[in-house]
């Protein structure tokens, strides 16, 4: 028997007040399943809206403090130059703290030679960064700019990863600045010098 003839059967068995109740049961079916449907997509837009807006407020602290190290690049002045230390900070140490404070391992990082100017040296290095969740990178970010005021960043790179959407790649240029030390021994050799020539010439008289 043809599923047609047995529904026809079924329907004419059946009282008007159950053949009531199986139309609406029809109607109210797809209605029930369309709600149900446009619930789930409205719950997972609102969810997608709140990460969207989490992540935009997150690169928004980023740029700030990317721009705030960009100022700080400018030699220290007044009180900062009288604690400035004499040997510049080491950078890998440095970094790897802050990567600690983070939860995550800096695999390398790149030194650059340091460069004397203005009674000053800076040292400097670079490094990149393993894709981070937004809060690692605020994290590790805001120890690199608040441990020490004589380490600022220079350059800060961030890209999105398409492959991971709740994680950003990261790559930054890293200075730290400090007083450069004044040579004595050239004045003292010179005295010395000096001296000796003044004896010279006492015998030579």
């Amino acid at each position: 028997m043809a599923i047609s003839d047995r529904a026809r059967d079924f329907w004419e068995r059946i009282s008007p007040r159950e053949r009531g109740l199986v139309v609406l049961l029809l109607i109210a079916t797809p209605l029930t399943l369309a709600l149900w449907l446009g619930f789930e997509i409205h719950d997972g837009l609102d969810a997608m809206a709140a990460r969207n807006d989490k992540t935009r407020h997150a690169l928004d602290v980023l740029a700030d403090m990317r721009a705030r190290g960009s100022a700080a690049v400018q030699a220290p002045v007044d009180d900062t130059l009288k604690n400035m230390p004499v040997e510049p900070l080491s950078l890998d140490t440095y970094v790897n703290k802050a990567a600690q404070k983070a939860g995550f391992q800096i695999r390398g990082t790149r030194p650059r030679a340091n460069v004397s100017h203005a009674g000053f040296v800076t040292a400097a290095i670079s490094f990149e960064l393993d894709p981070l969740s937004i809060d690692e990178l605020k994290t590790f970010m805001q120890a690199i700019e608040t441990d020490s005021k004589y380490v600022a960043v220079t350059k800060l790179t961030i890209r999105r990863d398409h492959s991971k959407p709740d994680k950003v790649d990261a790559s930054m240029d890293l200075a730290t600045y400090a007083t450069e030390k004044k040579d004595d021994t050239g004045s003292g050799g010179s005295a010395g010098g000096g001296s000796s020539g003044s004896s010279g010439s006492s015998k030579g008289g």
